[in-house]
């Protein structure tokens, strides 16, 4: 491997906007692969830098970790992906994105009445939580009633 085709932890995170500590947690979830040098020192082939922007696009359309981990292992592990390669592996993105513009639009539609939250402060609201359901519901705590889109588990 020529020296000019690896990078180092921090070139990696500079060029690609992730903390290094980021980079290291995706080379254990198999993500990344990087080679050790003699002192184990990180480092990275050049290419890494088009997974990574794999992961941060598949991820604000909303894929999962295990999603990412399925999409990234039907790249070529022995040469940089083709664009028909990112092609064919990006192609079921339309309908995760269809999805959640969908999502943000009966959002946007419902702004000035109801965000979803189920607080029965409002005297109308399009989204009705008689008996104030939301509090016992499956989908507290949070915005109850936001489109599931647009919900994060946070942790």
């Amino acid at each position: 491997m020529d020296t000019t085709d690896v990078l180092t932890v921090s070139e990696v995170a500079r060029r690609s906007g992730f903390a290094p500590s980021a980079l290291r947690y995706y080379e254990r979830e198999g993500l990344v692969e990087a080679s050790r040098t003699a002192g184990g020192q990180r480092r990275y082939q050049r290419s890494v830098l088009r997974r990574l922007a794999f992961i941060r696009a598949a991820s604000n359309v909303g894929l999962s970790l295990e999603e990412i981990r399925s999409e990234l292992a039907g790249l070529p592990s022995n040469r940089t992906p083709t664009k028909a390669d990112w092609h064919r592996i990006s192609a079921h993105w339309r309908t995760r994105l269809d999805e959640r513009v969908a999502a943000l639009e009966a959002l946007r539609d419902k702004l000035d009445s109801c965000i979803g939250c189920g607080c029965l402060s409002l005297k109308q609201c399009g989204i009705s939580n008689p008996a104030d359901r939301a509090a016992t519901g499956p989908d507290v705590p949070g915005a109850a009633y936001l489109p599931p889109m647009l919900r994060r588990q946070h942790g």
